[in-house]
């Protein structure tokens, strides 16, 4: 608290708008705003850019997991009034739960630590035509980021086997896996979709397919489930088994959009051949690059210092300003505010019910569910070839009952994610509550990964050694038939959770 009371006073002391946080929609709209000719303060109580969206070394990771699954200690509300102002806490709400991290080699890792760059969460890869990345191209926020394309996309069987994702013309022709009658029927499902896109009135899809649920119109197409499986959960990324009674059925126009965008995405860029990208130095780049366009343009950012309060007027309840840590009060027009802290409402008995009715706006939250993350550190590639990859386990792929799907993505040090030598990969899958996360997490650790059993992980572990073009060189006469071991891991469930109100009183 010292250090913030020498902190000094910050000028002007009103702004358009005021933005907590500097995860990555936080920083798009600093951007947007400061783009638009608005003044703009943001604040983050953090040393680092990014919040919950930054790239992180594994000690600080794992810090930021610990510090945000569990409820800060909180003062009991209070209906402060100064000024004809209501003063109004502060507190951050934990996002993360049932934190586990292992680390089976600290004699490895702790020479290496802090040239870790891990995602905490958020997105992990993009489709090179998605609006995210026209967003990034548009914005100017380009000529801060460098992306790399992800080499391959496979689907996990369950048994050990890696499918490639036949999702181009050459791709088809070059699967050995799949069989002539297999590649026409998947030729010409593909023709069909290009042609329908295009208008062509002897492809067109009738309405009443588009309508349809999308399995049931592959179904028709006469695809085999494999090819199947590919398609829904690789290329069309549906998060949900489709077969049966479903939470969240894709229907075929929709499906078709996602097909659209990921033929647009592949050999969009020069430089990365397939669909999706990733940024290099992890996805805290992100953030960081909106946050430089907005100074740029002239906002003015605040690390290390917390808000402590939101002021609101006394009779209506419409916010006013924010105090801060330090102790100075500062006012805007509109307020911006990480999904990861909430407000202390005053006792109902306090202030009259119109206004208690507009502070209880401040609470309100659209719960996303949860999703359980994974992140591991190995020692070698998952294939041996390739550094970059995305690995699908559909539905029903590891266990009769599993109706998410699983996806781990693998990142290599030509990312400058790691260092040379180790990989990092993270496992996501959507989940209901914190059992069902766990397990989706152990049942695709124990399908790709062994544990160190001799104490000495570099014993066990396939080494590799990546090439200056980003590829690997196996130093194991038996890289094919081994598991990766894990050296490192972090296992969380994260809530996802968005606010936002863009009318009256608040904008939070």
């Amino acid at each position: 608290m010292d250090d913030l009371l020498r902190y000094p006073a910050i000028d002007p002391t009103n702004f358009d708008l005021i933005v907590i946080g500097t995860g990555l929609p936080e920083s798009v709209i600093a951007a947007a705003a400061s783009s638009a000719g608005k003044t703009v303060l943001h604040l983050d109580p953090n040393p680092f850019y990014g919040s919950h969206f930054s790239s992180l070394s594994l000690t600080d990771l794992a810090d930021l997991l610990q510090s945000h699954s569990s409820p800060s200690p909180s003062p009991s509300p209070a209906y402060n009034v100064h000024d004809d102002l209501v003063v109004l806490d502060l507190v951050s709400r934990p996002l993360y739960s049932s934190v586990e991290i292992s680390n089976f080699s600290p004699e490895v890792l702790e020479q290496h630590s802090r040239k870790f760059n891990v995602d905490v969460a958020g997105p992990r890869v993009f489709f090179c035509a998605d609006k995210s990345i026209d967003l990034v191209l548009k914005s100017g926020a380009s000529q801060y980021l460098e992306f790399k394309s992800i080499d391959a996309s496979f689907v996990g069987d369950g048994k050990g086997a890696f499918l490639s994702v036949p999702d181009t013309r050459s791709a088809i022709f070059k699967d050995t896996s799949l069989g002539l009658t297999e590649k026409n029927r998947l030729m010409r499902f593909f023709k069909r979709v290009q042609g329908h896109l295009a208008g062509e009135e002897d492809a067109r899809i009738p309405e009443e397919d588009l309508e349809s649920p999308f399995v049931d119109f592959l179904e028709k197409m006469g695809l085999p489930p494999r090819i199947k499986s590919s398609i829904l959960y690789a290329i069309a990324m549906v998060n949900y088994d489709q077969e049966g009674v479903c939470k969240d059925v894709l229907e075929t126009k929709d499906g078709i959009d996602r097909l659209a965008l990921y033929n647009a995405s592949v050999g969009r860029f020069q430089n990365a051949l397939g669909a999706m990208i990733y940024p290099i130095y992890g996805q805290g780049e992100l953030p960081q690059a909106f946050c430089r366009r907005a100074a740029v343009k002239g906002c003015l950012y605040v690390l290390r210092m917390s808000v402590a309060a939101l002021l609101a007027e006394k009779d209506s309840g419409c916010y006013k300003g924010v105090r801060l840590a330090s102790g100075q009060d500062i006012t805007s027009n509109k307020l911006v505010m990480d999904p990861s802290f909430t407000v202390l409402l005053p006792p109902s008995s306090s202030p009259s019910h119109s206004v208690q009715e507009s502070l209880r706006l401040l609470t309100l939250g659209d719960d996303r569910g949860k999703v359980a993350r994974g992140i591991c550190v190995t020692g070698s590639s998952l294939k041996p070839d390739i550094s970059n990859l995305l690995l699908v386990y559909p539905p029903r792929s590891l266990f009769p009952e599993q109706v998410m799907a699983i996806r781990v993505l693998q990142i290599g040090s030509s990312l400058a994610v790691c260092p040379s030598g180790l990989f990092v990969l993270y496992i996501s899958a959507l989940c209901s509550d914190i059992e069902e996360g766990k397990k989706l997490l152990h049942l695709a650790m124990d399908a790709l990964f062994r544990l160190p059993v001799s104490g000495n992980p570099e014993n066990d572990a396939t080494v590799q050694n990546e090439t200056a073009e980003g590829g690997s060189v196996a130093q194991s006469e038996n890289a094919e038939a081994v598991k990766p071991t894990i050296l490192w891991s972090a296992l969380y469930i994260q809530d996802l959770t968005t606010v936002c109100f863009s009318s009256p009183p608040f904008c939070v």
